[in-house]
Order: structure tokens, then sequence, then C-alpha cells
């Protein structure tokens, strides 16, 4: 890792900053500006009036009340999503600005675009989709927010119009700009996604780190090209530019010497959720303390170097996404949450600096410091091997009333594919109870969510009305729709509370009233007396309280309303002929 600077000064350099349209971080004298949101959409508005091979869109609405923008570069001008792909093309999708604090990305791809076209270096058969600025709201937040990174000189805020994290809100869709987002991830399904950010944590030698998509839960056919192929040759490229990567710095202790385990992003983040489509993601973290010019530049790097592997690669990445997309359309059994195996390790030769401490100038207690005039390289344990800890087997249907019109706006969203029903039908199915679960105490991202849920399966028949959804799970889109509408799910829309209603009961009993009917009930089914006096001999609580007992009475009579913790989606497990539309 010494090396790195000797590298950095000798190397010919990819950012040589000479063209017609410079950007701001070129204009200014230190390279430690960030553009502003309209400068940024100034450059690309300029780029799409010079050349025919970039057109900028504008697709949705997002919570500042500005449009959120897509530009496309495309060597042979085709800007049709369907189009590109008859032409037997790759897709990748740039995501820039998701935390305008971490604006590397913004800079970098705004250079990118323009040299690609300057240098008539488009690829032949890439076409790239980038998105200027995610967070808008955030962007025009402009100030200095982060006190733990080095420049640039000013930048956006984390949070958006909402103080929502966008990069938590892929799978809830709280934000328009979530849902401009999904529109476009959508439409042009990409192969590969980037999503750039900058690091936390600790101090190391690296300017660069890198999460891929969590192999362990992508889909085979696709985690054996990423793990084999692509991720040791960036690691290969970066390194030869001056540029190693390190996996990201996800420390198990206080610092990274204790070794770095993977980081599962789960469906809320961005690379999570492109897993759910068979999209291979890549968010590429530079390291906050290294000036921001060289972040810029290895930003620009590895969206270079990935260039030239999809182009080299076209072919091989279209054929495995179409064999992912089928086997998922066939799979069965789906994973609902993943737990880390401590068994399994990798070694990984990390340069570093020595983690000492010395008293506080604030608190006199000691204080943990990085000493850069210690730097090592010494060899430390990976664990990035995660396993199943829930699964479940698929049903063949789900259906879903019509009144949980989020749930179905979002599916729809994602391109899964719905009927109707045309006619009102009572249904034999699959219904879950929520028989126990937890609730965070506080909230996150403007909710509490449900985790450890524990459910019981019950066959019933249920009536379901014309206009309700029904959704066969034979589609590319299986993993989307398992990993959503099953409430085991880590990020499953009850998890996300959007089902919360049934966890409250709406009809209850007078006790005065209740006594003489609950007496009736009792003699008049044996069955049921009896049934109640063996739950009085395991629960011996039971008989000690007459409120007790004659709840118990009450939920086991006829009045007790069955819709209380019923999930509403149904299961359909086998063939069921239905009137559709």
């Amino acid at each position: 890792m010494k090396k790195i600077l000797l590298l950095l000064l000798l190397m010919p350099s990819t950012f040589q900053y000479v063209s017609a349209q410079l950007t701001p971080f070129e204009k200014s004298k230190d390279r430690n500006t960030t553009a502003t949101y309209p400068e940024v959409i100034s450059f690309y508005k300029a780029l799409d009036e010079k050349y025919p091979q970039l057109k900028m869109l504008t697709c949705g609405p997002t919570d500042i009340g500005k449009p959120l923008h897509l530009v496309v570069l495309s060597k042979e001008k085709v800007f049709d999503p369907e189009a590109i792909r008859r032409q037997n093309k790759r897709i990748l999708l740039i995501n820039n600005g998701i935390h305008p604090g971490e604006p590397e990305g913004i800079d970098a791809t705004m250079m990118l675009a323009r040299n690609l076209l300057e240098q008539d270096k488009l690829p032949k058969d890439v076409v790239i989709c980038i998105i200027p600025v995610y967070n808008i709201d955030g962007s025009l937040n402009r100030g200095v927010s982060r006190i733990n990174q080095n420049g640039p000189e000013t930048y956006g805020f984390r949070g958006n119009y909402q103080n929502l994290d966008l990069n938590r809100d892929f799978i809830k869709g709280d934000s328009q700009n979530s849902q401009s987002f999904q529109e476009i991830f959508n439409t042009w399904k990409p192969e590969i996604f980037i999503d750039n950010h900058t690091s936390n944590g600790a101090d190391y030698q690296y300017i660069i780190t890198l999460i891929p998509t969590q192999k362990d839960k992508l889909q085979p056919v696709l985690a054996e090209y990423l793990s084999g192929s692509l991720v040791p040759e960036l690691y290969a490229k970066m390194a030869k530019a001056g540029f190693p990567l390190t996996p990201y710095v996800n420390s198990i202790g206080e610092t990274p010497d204790t070794g770095i385990e993977g980081f599962l992003e789960t469906a809320r983040y961005s690379t999570g959720y492109a897993a759910l489509h068979n999209t291979i993601g890549f968010m590429p973290e530079t390291h906050m303390l290294k000036p921001y010019k060289q972040r810029v530049e290895s930003t620009y790097q590895f969206m270079h170097e990935m260039l030239t592997i999809m182009q080299r690669d076209a072919q091989l990445i279209g054929k495995n996404r179409k064999r992912a997309d089928e086997i998922i359309k066939n799979q069965v059994v789906f994973p609902l949450s993943w737990k880390l195996d401590r068994k399994d390790s990798t070694e990984f030769n990390f340069s570093g600096y020595e983690a000492k401490y010395k008293p506080s100038e604030v608190s006199s207690f000691d204080r943990l410091y990085y000493d850069r005039n210690s730097p090592f390289e010494k060899s430390i344990k990976v664990w990035n091997k995660f396993v199943p800890a829930t699964e479940v087997s698929k049903p063949l249907a789900y259906i879903i009333p019509q009144a949980w019109q989020k749930v179905i706006s979002l599916l729809k969203m994602n391109g899964v594919q719905m009927k109707q029903l045309s006619t009102d039908v009572s249904l034999d199915v699959d219904m879950y109870y929520v028989n126990d679960y937890k609730t965070s105490p506080r909230p996150y991202e403007g909710h509490y969510i449900h985790s450890s849920v524990k459910l019981n399966v019950e066959k019933q028949r249920v009536n379901f009305y014309a206009g309700d959804y029904v959704l066969y799970v034979n589609q590319p889109q299986n993993r989307y729709i398992v990993e959503t509408l099953e409430p085991q799910g880590v990020d499953s829309f009850f998890a996300w509370n959007f089902f919360d209603p049934i966890l409250g009961q709406k009809e209850h009993f007078s006790a005065y009233v209740f006594e003489d009917e609950a007496a009736r009930l009792m003699k008049d089914d044996p069955k049921l007396k009896k049934q109640f006096e063996d739950e009085k001999l395991s629960n011996p609580e039971l008989g000690k309280s007459g409120s007790a007992a004659l709840n118990w009475v009450y939920r086991h009579s006829v009045y007790y309303e069955k819709t209380f913790m019923r999930y509403p989606v149904g299961r359909i497990m086998s063939d069921i002929k239905l009137d559709l539309k």
C-alpha cells in the first residue's frame, strides 16, 4: 500500500481535465468543490444540446417538487429501453447523490459522460443510464453537516425533504423519489447497477472500498459470475490504476484489524432492492478522510473499469441475466432472512494504520486515533458467508384484497403481473395468523419495524370480491413478490407496518352480558367444555381469573372476529379455476 502514492504520481493520468465544458469540480483550484443541483442539470442540458448520443429524460416527481432526471448515453442514439433490449445490449444504471453529502459520484459521472462523448468512446454494447442527483431535496439543503469528512467545501444533506434516508426507502417507497426511481429501474431493467457513496468509520490507507451485492443472497448464476470473475477483475484493474480496493470496512470490533464482516444489504437498500430483480449491484464507498480530488477520481476510475468489463462480457452478462430470470420463475423455496456464518472466513491482506490511544483533550479519558506514521499491511479475517435463517415455500398464487392499495401500487410499480377477480367468490386458501412479533421501541425511517414474526397457518374458506388481485408466483419478479408478501421477511410489507390495522381488535364483550351466553355455550358444547378444562390443567393461571376464563370462552366462540391478527393476503395452494380479468 506504500506504493499507492507513488503510483498516483507516476502513472499516466486518466484525469487531464482538458475540455471545452468543464465541471465546477474541474474549475476549482484545489478540486475541492462539488456541483450544485442547478449546475448539474445545466451541465447535462448542454451535453444534450451538443451530442445526439445523449438524451436527458424527465422521469417523475420528487418530494421537493422538482423532477427526477435520467441521462441516457447510447452510441447508436436509441433511447427506448425495449428497443435496446431487442438489440441485445446491456444497460448500466448509475445512481448519484442518494446521500448528497457524499457527492463524488455526481462530479465523477459528469466528467465520465462528457469524456465518453468528446472522445467518441461510448461502448457499442452497453447503454449508460445516469441519475444525476437522486436526492434533489438533500442536495438543495447545502451546508457542512458531515464533520467526519475531508471536503468538499460545501455539500448537500443526507435526509430528503421528509427527512428520510432514501437508502432505506426502496421497499417501502414512502418518498416520491423512491417511487420515481422504481419506475425508472423497472422500465430500464439494468443488468448492472452502481450506487456511488462515501464511507464512514475507521481510518486506513485505501481511497475506495466496495460493497458488491451480497453473493449468498444473489441468484447463484449471477453470484458465480460476480464472485468468480467480475469482482476479482475489478480488484485487479483498480489496483493497476492506482486505486486498490478493499471490502467495505465493516469491522467486527472497534478497529479493522479485528476483522471485517460482510455488509448484508437487505431490500431496503439500493443494491439489496436491485438483487430482488436479478440485477448485480455495487456500492463503491470512497474513504471520507481522503482528499476530495482522490475520491472523485477513484469513483471515475471504478465506473470506467466497470464499463470496460461490461462491454467485453456483454453477451455473457445478458445470458446470465436471462438464465437467472428463468430459474427464479420456477424456484420453489425462498429465503426470507439470513445470518452470518461465523465458522467461515477468508484472509485479506489489509493496508491500514495502527490504532492507538491517548488522553482526550476534551474529556481527559483515553480516545482512539489512527497513527498515519505507523502504516501496516497484515492479513485479517473476512467473514462474508451468509446462510438462510428463515425460508418459505411459495404458494401457487397470492390473492390480495383491493383495499390494500399501497401494496398493489408498489407491486405494479415493480413489474409484477396481476389480474383481478371478475366476480365475488369464496375460496379455500391458507391464511396466516400472526401469533407473535416484536416491534422496535423507537421509530426508524418513520416506521416501527416488526421482526421475529411467528405465524400459524389455517386453511379457511374466505370471501373475496370482484376487483381483488391475484398474482401467480411464476414470474421473474418472484423474489420481490415473496420477500415483500411473506410476513416473516426482514423487509416485508408487514415488517414495514403496511398491514398494521389487522393487529387491532375491533369488537369485544361486556362481561356482565357475555356471562350468561358463555355459560350456555359451555353447557351446549361438551367438547368446548372439555377443551376449557384441559386448558386449565396446562395453564393454571386460567383458573385463577374470572376475566381470563371469560375471555378464553369468547375467543373460542363464534362471536370472536376471525380477522383479528389474520394477515389479509391469502395463499392459493392448488390450481383453482378463477374468473379473472
